[in-house]
């Protein structure tokens, strides 16, 4: 059987994973990886195909691919992974690659084999778009692409409570308000969950 680039394991638990980026920009020992066990069968039958096409195995990066590939529903892969929090970032010691199924070697291993032969310190080897960018686009992206059906929403807290409050009867003014506190329990965990995740894919960076 062929070797195979981007496919992988997580070390502690030997989950299988895609790598879609082997390293990032200034950080140079965290990757991302896909997790593929318990994903939907539409989607990681599409994923696996990529891999194992000339286009996947061709790139530098998965990511790269992923980018200009769709789902069979439209959707293309690399925005979809991302608003759907299938991008997770790990320890490129922590990820194992598996070319075949013999054969094992640490991403980081990997990686500090690949800079050698490139003749580049392991910090270059990364992509030069950095994660803010590429977290910038995938936003728009977001946004904007139809398949992620969004288009036809209203966005923003208050189109939906506006929404909500018009389907709603209050008994008295006490109940009203009520409701608004709980709405603004539920805004605060909301924002709390997007900070959480931002914070992950592209930790704040603390000045002097």
């Amino acid at each position: 059987m062929a070797e195979l680039k981007h496919v992988g394991r997580v070390k502690a638990t030997n989950k299988k994973c895609l790598v879609a980026y082997r390293s990032l920009p200034g950080d140079a020992y965290n990757c991302l990886i896909i997790p593929t066990e318990n994903m939907p069968d539409i989607y990681h039958d599409a994923l696996i195909n990529l891999v194992e096409s000339g286009a996947g195995q061709s790139s530098y990066e998965l990511a790269e691919a992923l980018d200009r590939t769709q789902f069979p529903d439209g959707s293309r892969m690399l925005p979809w992974l991302h608003v759907n929090n299938r991008l997770i970032k790990a320890p490129t010691n922590a990820i194992e690659m598996t070319p075949t199924v013999q054969y094992s070697l640490l991403l980081s291993e990997l990686n500090q084999i690949i800079a050698e032969q490139r003749g580049v310190p392991i910090d270059q080897l990364a992509l030069q778009e950095s994660p803010e960018k590429e977290a910038e686009k995938l936003t728009a992206t977001k946004l904007n692409d139809p398949s992620l059906n969004i288009q036809n929403k209203q966005v923003g807290a208050e189109g939906e409570i506006a929404q909500q409050i018009q389907s709603e009867s209050f008994d008295s003014p006490e109940a009203e308000a009520k409701w608004y506190r709980s709405q603004a329990d539920k805004l605060a965990k909301e924002a709390a969950s997007y900070r959480r995740k931002a914070e992950e894919l592209v930790p704040t960076k603390k000045t002097a």
